[in-house]
Order: structure tokens, then C-alpha cells, then sequence
């Protein structure tokens, strides 16, 4: 309440007489005293509220989630497993003419027989480096990123002919699928159950001149195609 509503009742009767004064004293003794209940008076009924210290305060504010860091291998090097490179399935995109080679190697000496699976690569690749890998090399590569192998996404039912792997589900919707236009046995198919490269995950495979027609099923983990005319769903 303002101090101008608290003004006592001699604040607004300043001009009394000596006599007036005594009387007026009386009157407000009687008029303090009468209807209450002995307590000290409030003016209208109100009391002024303190004011509050420091301020209003805000919540804190909740700290964003922190991005999740993507695991990456350089396109170009050597890397020694579990030291450089983590297990796990990953994949390169953008590259051309099979300027991309990789390779999973048991061992750092070069030789032919410690080499456990390879490829050249045009488009995309995928290939899964295991932990009882001891080096994985990749030369002329887009940057492997690592890729979860129980992701889901928008599969297509048209395909790059010369786009290298995709991940069934994933990339490529499962069913039959047409090649049209291929010469000289240059467009090379593959459904593969994993992406290891090995010959024990290769579930199919051709070499076609003409037109090629092959059948992706659900339970395929990968088809991979190079130097094919473009593929398109028919059933």
C-alpha cells in the first residue's frame, strides 16, 4: 500500500485547535478501539507485501545432447585393426572408375596369401573389417564411415547400374530386378549375405551380356553391381 494511503488521521486534519485536538484524540481512540478485535489496525484490510531479495531467478537451462561422433578411416593408408581402425561394418561413396582398393589383410607382410579379402570400387562400398583382422588398407577411397549394421532407411527400387554395393533393406528394397543393354559380359551381379568379400558370403553371382534378371530377397544382406545398364524393380 502507498505511504500516502497510510497518512494517520492527524497527517490529513493538520489545522485543529488546541480543543479540537483533544476531541479528535477521543474520537479516534473510540474509532480504533470499536468493531476490531484488539489486534493493531490494517489500512483497507491490506498489508504490504516485502519486496523480494535478488531478483527473479531462471531455471537452469538444460545442457543440449552432445552429437554423436561418426567413426572414421582415411581413404588413403594403412591401419592397423583395433590400434587405428575399430571393428564393425563401414562405408565409402562417391568414387570413380575403381579408383577405390581396399583390402583386409591378416597380416602387415604384403605377401598375396595374407591378403583375406579385397576390391576395386566404383560408387559405393561397404565392407565389414573383423576384429580378428590384423590391417585394413584403402588407397584412391572416399572416407570410410562407420555404419550401424541394424540402421534402417528408405530403400529404392531403381538402381545405379554401375553404383557399386547396397545394403538390402536399406539402400535397395528386396524383390526382381531388370538390366537392360549389357555387352560383352561387362555388367558383373552379386547378392552376398555379408559384406566380408569372402567367397563363402557370395549367396550369387554373373557376369551378363544382354539382359540380366536377378531376384533380391529380403534375407540378402547386400547386392552389389558394377558396369551394368541401370536396374529397375519389376515385381
Amino acid at each position: 500500500m502507498s505511504q500516502q494511503q497510510q497518512r494517520n488521521w492527524f497527517a490529513r486534519h493538520k489545522v485543529l485547535t488546541a480543543a479540537g485536538a483533544v476531541v479528535a484524540v477521543i474520537a479516534i481512540g473510540a474509532a480504533m478501539g470499536g468493531g476490531g478485535d484488539g489486534g493493531s489496525p490494517k489500512a483497507d484490510g491490506r498489508q504490504e507485501q516485502p519486496a523480494k531479495q535478488g531478483g527473479d531467478k531462471k531455471a537452469p537451462e538444460s545442457e543440449a545432447p552432445a552429437e554423436k561422433k561418426v567413426v572414421t578411416i582415411d581413404g588413403d593408408g594403412d591401419f592397423e585393426v583395433g590400434a587405428d581402425a575399430k571393428p564393425g561394418l563401414y562405408r565409402s561413396t562417391g568414387n570413380k572408375d575403381a579408383g577405390c582398393y581396399w583390402e583386409r589383410a591378416k597380416n602387415a607382410s604384403g605377401d598375396t596369401d595374407s591378403i583375406l579379402a579385397n576390391d576395386n570400387v566404383t560408387g559405393t562400398g561397404y565392407v565389414e573389417i573383423k576384429a580378428t583382422d590384423k590391417l585394413f588398407k584403402s588407397s584412391g577411397c572416399g572416407k570410410w564411415e562407420a555404419v550401424d549394421a541394424k540402421a534402417t532407411g528408405t530403400p529404392k527400387s531403381t538402381l545405379k547400374g554401375d553404383g557399386g554395393m547396397f545394403k538390402v533393406g536399406v539402400d535397395i528394397a528386396p524383390g526382381t530386378y531388370k538390366s537392360t543393354g549389357n555387352k560383352d559380359a561387362e555388367c558383373y551381379w552379386e547378392r552376398s549375405k555379408d559384406a566380408s568379400h569372402s567367397t563363402d558370403a557370395i549367396l550369387a553371382n554373373d557376369n551378363v551380356t544382354g539382359t540380366a534378371i536377378v531376384k533380391v530377397t529380403a534375407s540378402d544382406g547386400f547386392f552389389k553391381t558394377s558396369g551394368c545398364g541401370d536396374w529397375t524393380k519389376t515385381a
